[in-house]
């Protein structure tokens, strides 16, 4: 069945956004160097605080919010456009991996953080205004699809070989510079590959224009709703890459004895990506059809379920690996039925003039979602142990009111 999905696939996408597919998969090989190993490093390695590390965690999104407005902005603009956007997010974003592999404390923790989160924060968009460009109806719900696909694929390549460096070498540096390299690399194939994808049917390069588009679309009323529930969704992903690998590293023992080492970590999130890579065609193709919001509101359900799992994982006595292999398959489903559906319906509310402005605000919800999420997973974390176990309780109850918004939001879109 996957090999008849990814044929109608090949036959039907543009073959830009399989070039720009790959070209993802090569950079997110890098990421998952870093993603989920990031946060141990800098508390058992480094020395610094959870909370400190979360802290400096928390800056990338804030430096990911002035990249996001100028991302949006330019890369609606005729005189620079999507190419030179992610042109110049892959340099910085190189930069910021340099410094995070020479960084010894706070300080410069955060300045690598800060320049990453820029490079980022221009990327998101850019590369998803591309995929919107060259594709309408439900071939565009299915190029965002593959790409996010093709991420998770080099994310759990990524992981995999990270894990087995750290097993064998026992130095997290090097897997930073990895992740710069592969920025590089990734600047190459869009150097070499991708065209410029936007062709304005009117100037919007003044600036009043381009301030009148921002407002139109912070004065949408549905657009407004979404930023409110897709804020929640990341501030839930953010846990995956910040807080869940220090749970577990730390705070999961048997008797006086960690159970969740690095190799254990590392296998763990592979089975997460591995699981997300399987499910990701099927789960777009089932939810074929159905509005956006309801693939959302099964999503924060599921969303729900692996945060109830993960404080099973903290609290029993025994078989803590199988629950936690559990959560993480449970997350790997929330997030394949998330993703698409969400950055479709950006892109079917804003207009074809406004598609860089509309989606650089819903990657912004990526920022404060992301800011949000590490800082308070470490407040949670440096707590009382019966605290830092109910957080996840928290977090479980939370998608009540999130599912709640989404059915308000669906009647509005009627």
């Amino acid at each position: 069945m996957l090999s008849k999905l990814t044929s109608k696939f090949f036959s039907q996408l543009n073959i830009q956004i399989w070039i720009l597919a790959i070209g993802r998969l090569l950079s997110s090989i890098g990421t998952g160097f870093t993603l989920f190993y990031s946060a141990i490093f800098f508390v058992n390695e480094v020395g610094l605080s959870n909370s400190a590390v979360g802290w400096a965690l928390g800056s990338a999104s804030i430096a990911g919010v002035f990249g996001r407005i100028l991302g949006g902005a330019f890369a609606d603009s005729p005189e620079w456009g999507r190419k030179k956007i992610l042109l110049i997010s892959a340099i910085i974003s190189a930069v910021g991996s340099f410094v995070l592999a020479a960084t010894y404390d706070f300080w410069s923790l955060v300045l690598g953080q800060v320049i990453i989160g820029f490079g980022v924060g221009l990327y998101w968009p850019a590369t998803e205004a591309v995929i919107a460009d060259i594709t309408e109806g439900e071939n565009r719900r299915e190029a965002f699809t593959i790409t996010r696909f093709f991420d998770n694929l080099g994310l759990g390549i990524g992981i995999v070989v990270g894990g087995v460096l750290i097993g064998i070498t026992g130095n997290y540096r090097v897997l930073f510079i990895i992740d710069g390299i592969s920025f590089l690399v990734f600047l190459y194939v869009i150097w070499a590959n991708i065209r410029e994808s936007y062709q304005p049917k009117e100037n919007l390069s003044t600036s009043p224009k381009k301030i009148n588009s921002w407002l139109q679309a912070l004065t949408n009323p549905s657009f407004l709703l979404y930023i409110a529930i897709n804020i929640v969704f990341t501030t839930y992903i953010s846990q995956l890459h910040s807080t869940i690998p220090i749970y577990f590293k730390n705070y999961i023992t048997q008797g006086n004895q960690a159970i969740f080492n690095e190799t254990t970590i590392s296998l763990l999130f592979t089975w997460h990506l591995v699981l997300s890579i399987i499910s990701q065609l099927p789960v777009s193709r089932a939810f074929k059809g159905f509005p956006h919001t309801y693939a959302l509101s099964i999503s924060a359900s599921i969303w729900g379920f692996g945060f109830i799992l993960i404080w099973v994982t903290g609290v029993v006595g025994s078989n803590q690996i199988i629950w936690a292999i559990l959560a993480l398959g449970i997350f790997a489903i929330a997030l394949v039925a998330y993703t698409p559906s969400a950055s479709s319906l950006v892109a079917d509310l804003a207009p074809e003039s406004q598609r860089g402005v509309y989606l650089s605000i819903n990657s912004l919800c990526w920022a404060v979602g992301y800011f949000i999420g590490p800082p308070l997973g470490g407040w949670a974390l440096d707590q009382q142990r019966f605290i830092t176990d109910s957080f996840w309780l928290a977090l479980a109850a939370s998608v009540v009111v999130t599912a709640g918004f989404l059915q308000v939001l669906q009647k509005a879109l009627r």
